[in-house]
């Protein structure tokens, strides 16, 4: 007995004596959200150094020395969330009101952005340096550069292509600029332009995303090579039995854009709806809904913004550059105005139809200069509860904030999931997500690039740019 005492006396002094594990972070009983598993892992720790994750364990009779420890009892812990649709854009002289964007991304918990186009690359890249330096704090900012579209093009800063020489000139060109995919845009660009980028790019093996001109069959689109499908009229056009006819009238100038909505919509059918799903699921193309925009832009004449709080945060020139939108919305006459809320509600039960195909989906907000209303980090929560609202299940919408936007991108091997070895970018909830999806806004604590900021410290990013 005496002996059998002594064992244990020596085996614990073996024990206290053994070197602790050092780390930066260290959060306590969390309950950690397995975004690809859907399971909830209950009391956990989370052990953060160098920006990384050391451990996620349920092991508490190990001990660890940590800078800092947060007891997270209670609470949930996801990835950061990522927007996987903004912009930078409006010229020179936006160019700080641009910037100011940021912190209301880190303020609602984003930690990640995939900017898709504008004309604020050099500025963009400068601040992706900054924020990676630690020199300014903002979320990991993934961008297109400039868009790729016609002569002539909608968006300023778009560069033009017309031949096959072109497209290859003005990939090569994104390329060596180093941007993490390729933006292709449809307000003046012609089929075989269109057609021959994603060519140029899938050569390169480039990511591409956009919008689809409807001189293109979906098909071709999607079997040339695009990686994501940009709001969801480009899909709608794919599952309308009369998608070629479309496709040949618009060619042909009979038809344009907004006037074939009506035509397609009363064309969908079930068995080509399965078939588009099927192209876009075995082709693994991603699609963003933007579904928050859509029911935004569509009520601008019934709903009255002027007293939205976060106008108190949005730079002044910004804010006028939404008149354009909002005039466009007044001066429409009732059977445009009609079709707008039919699309919107279309678009709204293509949702889940994609989801239950297996069609992978990218929760993104397309807040930026000129989208009226759409708030930079509010929106993609907004987003979130519209694809929920909308009948996707509340892990799948976390999904399409996290770990899909990772896949697409290609850097799920550290990103878009908690998992020891990747990233520590996390948010830590009141209220669990899976419940109800608003509770992505319950936000009691981030970690981002290492650092833990407190929701007073993501208010006062907030109050930062509040207009004097």
């Amino acid at each position: 007995m005496k002996s059998s005492v002594l064992l244990l006396l020596f085996a614990l002094a073996i024990y206290s004596c053994q070197p602790k594990e050092a780390v930066d972070i260290l959060i306590t009983h969390a309950e950690v959200i397995d975004v690809e598993s859907g399971e909830i892992l209950s009391d956990r720790m989370i052990g953060i150094k160098e920006g990384s994750i050391a451990f996620i364990s349920d092991d508490y009779s190990r001990k660890y020395n940590a800078t800092q420890t947060i007891e997270a009892d209670g609470k949930f812990v996801i990835p950061g969330l990522w927007d996987m649709h903004i912009h930078f854009r409006g010229g020179e002289e936006l160019i700080e009101e641009n910037k100011n964007l940021i912190p209301l991304f880190t303020a609602n918990g984003i930690t990640g952005v995939r900017e898709a186009g504008g004309d604020m690359t050099h500025q963009i890249f400068d601040w992706q340096k900054a924020i990676k330096e630690g020199t300014m704090i903002g979320p990991k900012i993934f961008t297109s550069g400039p868009k790729l579209d016609g002569p002539g093009a909608t968006w300023a800063g778009s560069i033009s292509v017309t031949t096959q020489a072109e497209a290859a000139k003005a990939v090569d060109s994104l390329a060596s600029m180093g941007v993490d995919f390729i933006k292709l845009y449809d307000s003046r660009i012609s089929r075989d332009a269109y057609l021959w980028i994603l060519e140029e790019a899938q050569k390169r093996g480039i990511k591409t995303s956009g919008h689809m001109p409807f001189t293109v069959m979906l098909n071709e689109a999607v079997e040339a090579g695009l990686g994501s499908i940009e709001h969801l009229y480009y899909v709608l056009k794919g599952t309308s039995a009369e998608e070629q006819e479309v496709t040949n009238d618009v060619i042909a100038g009979k038809a344009s854009f907004w006037g074939s909505m009506n035509r397609l919509m009363a064309s969908t059918g079930e068995a080509q709806e399965q078939t588009t799903f099927n192209l876009l699921r075995n082709h693994n193309t991603y699609v963003t809904p933007t579904l928050f925009i859509g029911n935004t832009l569509t009520y601008l004449k019934e709903v009255d913004h002027s007293n939205d709080e976060y106008l108190n945060y949005i730079g002044n020139g910004i804010i006028a550059t939404y008149q354009g939108r909002i005039r466009s919305a007044l001066s429409a006459n009732e059977a445009f105005t009609q079709m707008r809320i039919d699309l919107n509600n279309t678009f709204i039960n293509l949702v889940p139809k994609l989801h239950k195909a297996g069609v992978q989906l990218l929760a993104g907000s397309d807040c930026g200069a000129s989208n009226s209303y759409v708030y930079p980090g509010q929106s993609l929560h907004g987003e979130l509860k519209a694809l929920v609202d909308a009948g996707l299940p509340e892990i799948e919408a976390l999904k399409a904030a996290t770990i899909n936007g990772a896949k697409f991108l290609e850097v799920n091997d550290f990103y878009g999931s908690l998992k020891a070895g990747k990233s520590g970018d996390l948010l830590i909830l009141n209220d669990n997500p899976l419940e109800d999806i608003s509770n992505t806004q319950s936000i009691s604590s981030m970690v981002l690039q290492g650092k833990v900021y407190t929701k007073s410290d993501m208010d006062s990013m907030l109050e930062s740019v509040r207009k004097k």
